[in-house]
């Protein structure tokens, strides 16, 4: 399928590394302007900078979904150089290292929330505003194949992913009468940055060396293998093109089969 995202504008959080580089890396190649955000600012503009070079438009913002000031920046810097907003893809995200309910912190808790689900919340208040004044748009947030079901001394983690796909679900339907999609992506591991934190933790933990955990990882799949970065970044453009705007309110498993 080849899909077309010439004379859109399209949005990227967390897009310093892993999935959200890949997609932000994807609508560029679609033929997009791309907005790439995230609390890193060196890596955007490092990754703007190759984007440029490569002779596409795009935008490094330096930004914290948790502070919802900096999300409503954000959007009106996207407007403000490119006119518009089509596409956006809510990935910003973190994990905390492991550990049972019963040790967990509130600190870590509520840190981890306020990025996976409350960031999520402000990035499509904005993103809405904008894109239903604008009578279109297509937004993706990224769960986790974590959203569905729970793993050991993960709680906080898991709890932000399952609530993405509740305030997708309820969005959808606030949406629907304004040409806008709103959907969520559950990738199953994938080898980020964020992942080979948690694969380091595991392995101290266990025992283990890194490879050691990753290799467990890919033998337990029925494809014997980890899904790709770019192969999440295609589910993703997919559902923010023309060819799904019949798809709306709807959680996408991207695991080559896992259920964990």
């Amino acid at each position: 399928m080849n899909i077309s995202f010439e004379g859109q504008v399209a949005l990227v959080t967390g897009a310093g590394s892993g999935l959200g580089l890949a997609t932000a890396n994807a609508f560029a190649e679609s033929g997009a302007s791309v907005v790439l955000a995230d609390w890193n600012e060196d890596s955007v503009r490092s990754a703007v900078d190759d984007l440029i070079a490569r002779g596409h438009q795009a935008l490094a913002f330096r930004c914290d979904v948790a502070d919802e000031a900096d999300v409503a920046a954000m959007i009106k810097q996207t407007v403000s150089t490119f006119g518009r907003l089509d596409a956006a893809f809510n990935n910003a995200g973190i994990q905390v290292p492991t550990s049972d309910a019963a040790d967990e912190t509130a600190e870590n808790f509520d840190r981890v929330n306020a990025i996976n689900l409350r960031g999520v919340w402000a990035c499509m208040k904005h993103e809405l505003r904008h894109m239903r004044t604008q009578g279109r748009g297509a937004i993706v947030n990224c769960s986790s194949l974590g959203g569905l079901v729970g793993l050991p001394s993960r709680a906080a983690y898991h709890a932000s992913k399952h609530g993405v796909i509740g305030l997708m679900r309820s969005v959808a339907q606030d949406v629907a009468p304004h040409a806008i999609t709103c959907n969520a992506i559950l990738p199953g591991w994938v080898r980020t940055e964020m992942a080979e934190r948690d694969a380091d933790h595991e392995a101290e933990r266990r025992g283990l060396t890194p490879e050691q955990v990753w290799a467990e990882r890919a033998a337990e799949n029925p494809a014997g293998r980890i899904v790709t970065p770019e192969e999440v970044a295609g589910v993703v453009t997919f559902l923010c093109s023309e060819a799904a705007a019949g798809v709306n309110g709807e959680t996408v498993t991207v695991s080559l089969g896992s259920h964990w």
